[in-house]
């Protein structure tokens, strides 16, 4: 694809984020818009953005958050590979990516008891459900990214602060943020799950399995962890299947400085993984593992929406080539 100059600056300018952390992954500017009133600024960048065919937003997208321009036609890194599956998705995806649909594939996959418990997923959020509601829970929408909203006493919140957040998650076309395409025909919806907590009384940590393969028991697996994610000290690692700290870090979030200490159960999380994975080529598989329990958390077939950064870039190149 040729791209002039003046529709190279008027792309990015179209497709860039208002942070800093947005440039790393557009689901951050998703949160962030969808949390925020939008300003006419705003309202202006999203009309010039929806004027930009899929495969034009997506070359512009990917220059600015990785420095160079993808090839659409014969990918070979990583991330041009999930730039195609944005642009023909898997219809599988449509159903596994639907937050609240893909519980219905897990339970007859691997059984209900990997599921967190779901509090309530109403057709509309009213006074009554929120009343119903426990003292803590977890409030989420179906149909994206980064739609997340923790309460650990219902008592420092309200029906109203919740309402304004579900209608704005309600309303934004995840489709819109990275044109990842098997969006487009989800329902959104908001639903509530039970707050996991580990015996610490921590949220645990995120758990994303890279899974390449899709071989039954044979994939290879990079497992990045998101410790401290909804606090102020949050770090992404990632380890090898022995649990070797590797010198690679995915997207905003920096390696601490010590590896986490190997988790007793870890056998069971890669086990968990390689059954929710075998029926795929690649997907990240998200695990919850408070203590010495496994928990479900999403199928990601495109995360990053394919300009996800890499230190160093090789990994870009290597993890291409582990992706058919």
């Amino acid at each position: 694809m040729t791209i002039t100059k003046s529709a190279e600056f008027a792309g990015e300018d179209a497709v860039s984020a208002p942070d800093s952390e947005s440039h790393s992954d557009p689901h951050a500017d998703a949160h962030s818009s969808a949390t925020q009133p939008p300003s006419t600024a705003r309202k202006l960048k999203e009309a010039a953005k929806s004027l930009l065919p899929d495969s034009l937003f997506v070359s512009l997208l990917h220059h600015k958050c990785i420095g160079r321009y993808p090839n659409l036609i014969h990918p070979v890194t990583f991330n041009e590979k999930i730039l195609q599956r944005n642009l023909r998705p898997d219809p599988r995806y449509i159903h596994l990516s639907d937050k609240l649909l893909v519980r219905e594939y897990i339970a007859a996959k691997i059984g209900e008891k990997y599921l967190i418990p779901l509090i309530a997923a109403p057709d509309a959020f009213t006074p009554e459900v929120f009343d119903a509601l426990p003292d803590a829970f977890v409030m989420k929408a179906n149909h994206g990214s980064s739609f997340v909203e923790v309460v650990r006493n219902k008592s420092e919140t309200s029906f109203e602060a919740l309402r304004v957040l579900a209608e704005r998650w309600l309303t934004t076309d995840f489709y819109n943020i990275a044109r990842e395409r098997h969006y487009r025909t989800i329902r959104p919806r908001i639903f509530f799950e039970h707050l996991l907590l580990d015996q610490r009384g921590q949220i645990p940590a995120d758990f994303k399995l890279h899974c390449f393969g899709g071989r039954p028991g044979r994939p290879i697996i990079y497992i990045l962890v998101i410790s401290d994610r909804f606090g102020n000290d949050t770090h992404g690692d990632v380890y090898d299947v022995e649990w070797n700290h590797l010198d690679i870090a995915i997207g905003p979030y920096k390696r601490s400085a010590t590896p986490a200490p190997r988790p007793r159960h870890l056998q069971d999380v890669l086990d968990v993984a390689m059954r929710l994975c075998e029926d795929f080529d690649y997907v990240r598989v998200d695990l919850y593992a408070p203590d010495n329990l496994v928990y479900f958390g999403e199928l990601t077939f495109t995360p990053g929406a394919g300009v996800l950064p890499f230190t160093p870039d090789s990994i870009d190149y290597e993890w291409g080539k582990l992706l058919a």
